[in-house]
């Protein structure tokens, strides 16, 4: 997905360091690019780095001498080079953006139309989505303006940070789909997608941007430019799984929102007889897993235990590599099991959901290897039935990738189905759908978690959240009350 994180200091501060480590805060959202740029005032220095096969710090560090000025922006991306310098009618600004860009075809043949624009193709023929924003922000008489425009048109979600020779235009996108949040010190300001990468560096919260707002940070304060929009579809998985524990979101903290999650589950086992003595201890599949263990070994007073640990140092986030194969042995590798603590025990084990399910298959089957006698798993999301259209989170590329699709399919004995009857929790169909992924996992019980109770959990309002991913709405709310004027409802669906 990506991360961003900007530096306003004081005139006579130099910005480099805290630009270095704010942004460092930000890798686990991405592997592939790291990306600084430092103005200071007149001209703009820019280093950008492959960080795929090696951590961010050590790219970056002989760097740093080289990066003078008191205003930057970074980044953190999984996918193009940035940030951009880019000359233009408004003057020379650096650019960088997060968020997914679902109809960029379609802005960029209307731009070739004009015969003016040309953009730099990235490999696999696809464009650059942050020089495609750039240039929808130069249609404009001024970068409010151009802004504007931008959020306008583009279908899915950008929010951005440009840096010019005054300061920085920081935009969360129109919906709000990502956190956007400022800090403020005794020696400037910063902004961030992370709120943990402001505590180190001295930095204390002094608000969070509304879906769509646009502000103008510089040494003479912050300056609003464009007033927040009332609508905001906040991507729930941000405290579910990606986002940082340490990290506030709508002022809501990540690891405690995991706690909730766990207990809610513990709750409903409690109610449906598996109480106390169900299970020998709980633990977490690492990292956010363990959260949520944390969170149901609380509620239920149950043991918790680590079986398998995660080796650290050396390995990336599995999810993020492009290839299949590497995301499995890495994942594979960073996880070392401890017979110990497996050997003829009744595990329960949480997580945060179930997407292709490859790799999770993998890590039990090790653990049953290791003389588990049960393996019970509980998810902090409902099932997965639909891949974001907002953000870039999974490399999937289609849905059919989905465990949920994929035994949609086996039990129908066709790719041709209504996949409403398999998103109703209460339908037969729902709880086969369980029932054949359990027993494909090799599980001796499965339970996702309900709607309502993930939503409750989070402690932010339903309507706030974005639940796309499993129900094909962009909230709770709004599935309950029109699913017809959905984009993309739910439907009879033939999968492609």
């Amino acid at each position: 997905m990506g991360g961003f994180f900007g530096v306003v200091s004081d005139k006579n501060e130099e910005c480099a360091m805290h630009l270095f480590y704010g942004t460092d805060y930000h890798c686990h959202l991405g592997t592939r690019r790291g990306g600084l740029v430092v103005s200071d005032g007149t001209c703009f220095s820019r280093v950008i780095h492959d960080i795929s096969n090696t951590q961010f710090r050590s790219k970056f560090d002989g760097d740093l001498v080289k990066l003078n000025g008191n205003c930057g922006i970074g980044v953190i991306s999984d996918s193009e080079d940035q940030p951009l310098i880019i000359g233009s009618h408004l003057g020379s600004y650096a650019i960088v953006t997060v968020g997914a860009i679902r109809n960029a075809g379609v802005l960029a043949e209307k731009a070739f139309r004009k015969r003016t624009v040309h953009f730099s193709e990235m490999s696999g023929s696809e464009l650059n989505s942050t020089e495609l924003t750039a240039s929808l922000i130069n249609q404009g008489e001024s970068f409010e303006e151009g802004i504007k425009i931008s959020q306008e048109q583009i279908e899915g979600s950008s929010s951005m940070l440009i840096l010019t020779k005054e300061g920085i235009y920081a935009v969360r996108d129109k919906l709000g789909r990502v956190s956007v949040t400022i800090g403020k010190s005794d020696k400037g300001y910063a902004v961030t997608m992370e709120t943990c990468a402001f505590y180190n560096l001295g930095y204390e919260v002094e608000r969070e941007l509304g879906p769509g707002e646009v502000v103008f940070i510089s040494q003479n304060g912050i300056e609003q430019c464009s007033p927040p929009g009332d609508r905001t579809q906040i991507c729930s998985f941000l405290w579910i799984y990606y986002g940082y524990p340490a990290s506030d979101y709508e002022g809501v903290n990540v690891e405690h929102s995991r706690y909730c999650c766990g207990a809610k589950l513990a709750m409903r086992d409690i109610d449906e007889g598996m109480g106390e003595g169900a299970f020998d201890f709980a633990a977490g599949i690492p990292d956010s897993g363990i959260a949520h263990a944390l969170g149901y070994a609380q509620k239920k007073r149950l043991q918790y235990s680590r079986p398998f640990v995660k080796y650290t140092p050396t390995w990336a986030r599995s999810f993020l590599p492009q290839n299949q194969t590497a995301r499995e042995l890495v994942a594979k590798m960073k996880l070392i099991p401890i017979k110990r603590l497996t050997l003829g025990h009744r595990i329960l084990f949480c997580d945060d959901s179930i997407v292709r399910g490859t790799q999770l298959k993998d890590t039990l089957q090790r653990i049953y290897a290791y003389g588990a006698k049960e393996i019970h798993m509980r998810l902090a999301c409902p099932p997965l039935f639909f891949g974001c259209n907002y953000l870039t989170f999974s490399r999937s590329k289609s849905e059919t990738d989905l465990a949920t699709r994929k035994a949609i399919v086996e039990l129908e004995g066709s790719d041709r189905y209504n996949i409403e009857d398999y998103i109703d929790e209460k339908s037969d169909k729902h709880i086969a759908l369980l029932e054949h992924i359990r027993f494909k996992m090799g599980l001796t019980s499965l339970k996702f978690q309900r709607l309502k109770d993930m939503t409750d959990a989070l402690g932010v309002p339903a309507e706030k959240l974005c639940t796309y991913c499993w129900t094909g709405c962009e909230s709770e709310k709004s599935c309950g009350i029109n699913k017809i004027t959905e984009k993309k409802n739910l439907e009879t669906v033939l999968s492609t």
